[in-house]
């Protein structure tokens, strides 16, 4: 399914009044603050996230899943589903695959229908959580991590090959997350498993070309509930700075446990020049993957806020970021779901731009405690959201993705192609 631009160009005719005097309204308001609104709206245009493969599909728990239909039976129709997303919002250029959900048949084939949709391959994905139906060693109780030295040379294999699989894609980054750890105390040795993880990840890294990353995620808990092997962002450090300059930490939000400060990790990530990427997301209690910022959008302006300082400052010289949506959309469409994402990193990151950072700075010397917080609220509960429609306008996208999803009947038309029972493969 391909959108046509005259509809997305119809919508935008309709909504432009409107819209034209809300843009005049907030971009005077940043003029008199000192802030150039039209370097914010290039900012916000350039601004890309990617999409996982594995969110084109309803998610679900243990007990049970709700799949809404239409949803992509193959590695083509997901790369569809991320195109029309990117036609909507001009922000979702990016697919990341999971292996071996989303082995191409056909490298040149997929690679030229990803560009037809002005798509590129963002980081490949590993899986040693689970057993493939032709796995004749089982990740049952481990896979870089595992006692047994022919598992562990299993799943280094496997990472090997995601690597391969990216390097014909045009990818340049591998994320690692594992599952690795145990359920019951005693049941592992907590640094022996380390130093094989450790070893593991070294054979892994050794394949890497020089102009690739490695991203390591961690997780405190599940599938294991008494301990993982990278259970924070502390072991992640200390495992990506022993094994080199080419391996980065990678924050999911999901990934901590209640009430951890997620700013402060990545401030200090950033000042040790080792943090390469987000998964974003959001949660009330755990690693719920509920869509980004409907639950705790203030923290992630915080989170914002220290990117901004770091990008814009010392930290401006390193490697681009690599920004990633992780969502689990239970009840939601997912299309309509990865939309809604999208826009509140945007919103986050345009008001983590209109922040007075010279006040801020003064505030934090002087001590002045109420002030500062007055500043950050201030670029807070400033509504910028007619400067990320500015921006979608100016790249040729609607200026109300959602709403013109809706009134184009996308999914039903999904349906009508692909049928009411189709669920995506992988999940």
């Amino acid at each position: 399914m391909r959108l046509k631009s005259s509809l997305i160009s119809e919508h935008n005719a309709k909504l432009s009044s409107l819209h034209q005097k809300k843009l005049e309204y907030i971009s005077g308001q940043l003029d008199q603050s000192g802030f150039n609104p039209e370097g914010i709206i290039q900012k916000i245009s350039d601004f890309q996230v990617a999409i996982p493969s594995w969110a084109l599909g309803t998610g679900g728990t243990r007990f049970g899943r709700f799949p809404s239909g239409g949803e992509p039976r193959n590695l083509e129709e997901k790369i569809e589903d991320v195109g029309l997303l990117h036609a909507l919002n001009k922000s979702s250029g990016a697919i990341s695959l999971h292996i071996p959900w989303d082995i191409p048949e056909d490298y040149i084939k997929i690679s030229n229908l990803a560009k037809s949709f002005g798509l590129k391959f963002d980081a490949v994905n590993s899986n040693t959580f689970q057993d493939q139906s032709d796995q004749e060693l089982s990740y049952k109780f481990g896979s870089l991590a595992h006692t047994d030295a022919n598992i562990r040379q299993l799943a280094i294999d496997h990472n090997k090959g995601v690597i391969d699989h990216g390097i014909k894609l045009g990818s340049r980054s591998l994320t690692v997350w594992l599952a690795d750890g145990s359920n019951f105390p005693g049941q592992q040795n907590f640094r022996k498993a380390l130093s094989r993880t450790l070893d593991s990840l070294r054979s892994i890294y050794d394949h890497l070309p020089d102009d690739w990353q490695m991203f390591v995620e961690y997780k405190p808990f599940e599938p294991n509930f008494y301990s993982t092997v990278i259970p924070d962002w502390g072991t992640s450090f200390l495992l990506s700075s022993k094994l080199g300059h080419k391996a980065y930490c990678l924050v999911d939000l999901g990934h901590h446990l209640p009430n951890t400060n997620i700013e402060q990790v990545v401030a200090t990530l950033m000042g040790e020049h080792k943090l390469g990427g987000f998964h974003f997301n959001d949660s009330k209690f755990a690693d719920d993957d509920l869509t980004v910022g409907a639950i705790k959008p203030y923290q992630l302006f915080l989170i914002f806020n220290e990117l901004v300082y770091g990008m814009e400052g010392a930290n401006k010289d390193d490697a681009p970021l690599a920004w990633m949506i992780d969502v689990s959309h239970n009840v939601k469409d997912p299309l309509e779901d990865l939309l809604q994402s999208v826009e509140a990193i945007k919103l986050a990151y345009a008001q983590a731009l209109v922040i007075d950072r010279d006040k801020l700075e003064e505030t934090r010397e002087n001590n002045d405690v109420a002030r500062a917080q007055e500043i950050l609220q201030d670029a807070f509960r400033t509504d910028l959201r007619p400067l990320i429609a500015e921006a979608r306008i100016r790249n040729d996208a609607a200026q109300d993705p959602l709403l013109l999803f809706r009134d184009l009947k996308m999914r039903d038309q999904l349906r009508k192609e692909r049928g009411s029972g189709s669920v995506a493969t992988g999940l």
